[in-house]
């Protein structure tokens, strides 16, 4: 069975942040399979088939890299970002645990890439820079009471959060919900980072207190970063810096 499949991330947008092992893997591969606009990024060549793809159809795409791959074709299954993070690897994953036992024994492989809230951090300083979670709000494959329920926690336990799927045209009222518990439940003015389309032509970045954030200031290509009580930005230079210190204040002394 010399066939294989590489579940690969195309980073956050330029070419110059896809990783040298992932542009390795798309050079061999046989098939590209993905969804719409990340096929996109994929330059067409000879020998070369592309299988683009609706983004509700994740388990079907995974299973038709698994078949192909099995026949004997090198397929690279392409997500933005990092595969792992909300992205194709956990479903491949998910594939080859219910479908044909042979899919076990398929080279299957997860090439990493820079993931939309790494890129996002990176941009305003280093606002991940302690503890920290992420959190998906899209509520298509979990019902909204736990997405509630984690962000409550997560605020419980004064973690810097990264939003992934704010507010889509589908689910529009969702992420003003989620607004409201963390305006709610925070109770302060930590900076919230709005940063869409980073490292793309598209690119904006906004950063604005907690009371201020509107749920129309994030979309699809949104990353929303929510820092911890402590997140500090400077300001005063070439534009303002977020950051997260590494260490936390605990009975008068400061702690790693």
């Amino acid at each position: 069975m010399s066939g294989w499949v590489v579940i690969a991330g195309l980073g956050p947008g330029a070419d110059a942040l896809v990783t040298p092992e992932v542009t390795a893997a798309l050079a061999e591969a046989t098939d590209i399979v993905g969804y719409i606009p990340y096929v996109a990024r994929v330059a067409p060549r000879s020998g070369l088939t592309l299988h683009a793809s609706d983004n509700r159809v994740e388990l079907d795409r995974a299973r038709h890299a698994l078949e192909m791959a099995q026949a004997g074709r090198r397929v690279v299954v392409v997500s933005s970002g990092d595969p792992g993070v909300f992205a194709m690897a956990a479903a491949v994953y998910e594939a080859v645990e219910a479908g044909d036992p042979v899919w076990r024994r398929l080279d299957i492989r997860v090439l990493p890439g820079i993931t939309a809230m790494l890129a996002a951090a990176a941009r305003v300083g280093a606002p991940l820079g302690h503890d920290f979670c992420a959190i998906n709000l899209s509520d298509n494959l979990k019902p909204w009471t736990l997405i509630e329920k984690r962000l409550r926690l997560a605020v419980e336990a004064d973690f810097a959060m990264a939003f992934y799927n704010p507010r889509s045209k589908a689910r529009p009222e969702g992420f003003g919900r989620a607004l409201a518990l963390l305006q709610e439940t925070c109770g302060d003015g930590r900076p919230v980072i709005f940063a869409r389309a980073v490292s793309t032509p598209d690119e904006s970045i906004n950063i604005v207190p907690l009371p201020d954030a509107t749920p129309d200031m994030a979309d699809m290509r949104t990353v929303v970063i929510l820092g911890a009580s402590n997140t500090t930005v400077i300001n005063g230079g070439l534009r303002p810096m977020v950051y997260t210190p590494r260490s936390v204040p605990v009975n008068g002394s400061v702690t790693g």
